[in-house]
């Protein structure tokens, strides 16, 4: 690893109290969470510890209301956090991002005395949620989910098994879209369960090529009893839940990306500043300049398309265009930029010996996560030339 200090990013942040959070944020990083990323992603370790931090630091509920426990902050805040979060470690900044979906549903469509009696301990109390979308054979077509939750009196009964789950088995409570009506997107509905709900358990962690730390398995659901309060929205409006929830969800892995892509740059012009060869720092050569110039100006590029998204969320504008938009270039760019780190590394790119390997391998899986880049594609050009097969 690079002993070069790598310069802060620079920053147009809309208020002093802002950039009051964002110096936390990069305090809480530098100390905590950087310095222990490699050793704990080779162990596998999942660091709990810095999610009680960083609820205790008012960090996991910033884009939602004070009143609840929230932040208060706008996305387009909120985005620049999980940017430097996951910079430290793609775990921390990827589960800050989840923890934020898994909270969406029940901010943005709870009923008030829902809202009252579950948000102050998800956004501030110490736990971490999970959302429950994806199945063993439904990922890209989610509305053909199997997962059923049958009415039971006033309770629901839900049954199956969801796949590639974010914190799955670790969760304090997960947000479940289970069948209860007709096949196809009409007939799903979303509920709120505990992680300590009987019935529910969680398969061994998958493993994986990158982002060991963070744990992704399936969730069973055997016979779990849910209060019919816990039901969130209407019977039958689970799937527009899921797809609002996604549009946001995107945003934070656009910003996530960018975080890791500025770590490898950062580490790349480190390495390339100190490295000599034929008498001079490599830096020096114009190939290699060239490499790190195509690197920061799409990193450039991708922070402003995800922050454009997030101002016309914050000002009530439609942004799912601009959201699949910045997933896919931010994360793209992630898996680019990453790639020539390890080049401009050279052989020590390729060791664990210095962090650019690592980036590379966690890159990839966010081109797959909430939406793969080319469901992307697919919403993009909807959007473009209207709906296929008119």
């Amino acid at each position: 690893m690079s002993d070069r200090d790598p310069q802060p990013v620079e920053r147009q942040l809309p208020t002093d109290e802002a950039r009051d959070l964002l110096a936390l944020v990069r305090d809480i990083a530098r100390r905590e969470i950087a310095p222990h990323a490699a050793r704990e992603e080779d162990e596998g370790r999942f660091p709990r510890e810095i999610f009680t931090l960083l609820s205790e630091s008012g960090l996991l509920g910033l884009p939602y209301a004070a009143e609840y426990g929230g932040g208060d902050q706008p996305y387009e805040v909120y985005l620049q956090v999980l940017e430097e979060l996951a910079a430290a470690r793609l775990t921390v900044g990827l589960g800050v991002s989840v923890h934020t979906l898994a909270s969406y549903a029940l901010a943005a469509y709870g009923a008030k005395q829902q809202q009252v009696e579950h948000l102050p301990a998800m956004l501030g109390g110490g736990l971490l949620g999970a959302y429950c979308l994806s199945e063993p054979s439904s990922g890209s077509d989610a509305a053909s989910l199997r997962t059923r939750a049958v009415r039971d009196g006033d309770s629901w009964v839900i049954d199956g098994t969801k796949a590639w789950i974010t914190h799955g088995g670790i969760a304090d409570f997960y947000t479940v879209m289970a069948r209860t009506g007709e096949d196809g997107p009409r007939g799903i509905t979303a509920f709120l369960v505990p992680g300590d709900a009987p019935g529910l358990s969680g398969a061994a962690p998958e493993k994986k090529m990158g982002m060991k730390g963070s744990p992704t398995a399936q969730v069973h659901f055997d016979g779990v009893r849910v209060p019919d309060e816990r039901r969130i929205g209407e019977e039958g409006q689970g799937f527009a839940i899921a797809l609002a929830a996604l549009d946001s969800g995107r945003l934070g892995i656009a910003a996530c990306a960018i975080g890791l892509a500025q770590a490898a740059l950062d580490e790349a012009v480190g390495y390339a500043t100190q490295r000599r060869q034929f008498g001079r720092p490599i830096a020096d050569f114009q190939g290699l300049r060239f490499m790190l110039a195509d690197m920061a100006t799409q990193i450039e590029a991708g922070r402003a398309l995800y922050l454009a998204a997030a101002r016309l969320r914050d000002a009530g504008r439609p942004f799912a265009k601009q959201a699949a938009m910045a997933k896919l270039h931010c994360t793209d760019t992630a898996m680019k930029v990453t790639i020539d780190a390890v080049q401009i590394l050279g052989g020590y790119g390729y060791t664990a010996d210095f962090p650019a390997e690592r980036y590379m391998r966690e890159a990839k899986v966010l081109q797959i996560v909430e939406g793969t880049n080319q469901i992307q594609r697919m919403v993009i050009a909807r959007h473009v030339a209207g709906p296929e097969g008119r």
